[in-house]
């Protein structure tokens, strides 16, 4: 087994340490194996931190693509009704638009927020 030795000064006396190195660690294929694991988790392009944020990402844009889905779903079902009914036309018109007819007068009443104190 491969023996280092390290000499420290403690005050007034000298002493030796010695550390062993297993040799399984100065195998040169364990070495670039750790090499190269560290260049593949921290330092290449697709790393670990960069895969982690694209795939919080991807959940993110799929969560968005959910609710557009739902929103689509919705609006399609509101223009068959507006499609298929002009009282519906008219109201929607109406509520959303603020449109009026000739003879007609519209006053939109708009609520103060309440402040908290």
């Amino acid at each position: 087994m491969a023996c280092t030795c390290f000499h420290i000064f403690t005050g007034m006396k000298l002493k030796k340490i010695k550390i062993t190195i297993p040799p399984f660690i100065k195998n040169k294929y364990v070495i670039a194996s750790i090499a190269l694991l560290a260049w593949l988790i921290f330092f290449d392009g697709n790393d670990f931190f960069t895969q982690y944020s694209y795939r919080k990402k991807l959940n993110e844009l799929e969560k968005e693509k959910e609710y557009y889905m739902v929103e689509i779903e919705k609006n399609k079902q509101d223009l068959q009704s507006l499609i298929s009914s002009k009282k519906n036309l008219e109201k929607f018109a109406r509520e959303k638009y603020l449109m009026k007819k000739d003879n007609e007068e519209i006053f939109v009443i708009l609520e103060k927020p309440e402040q908290k104190k």
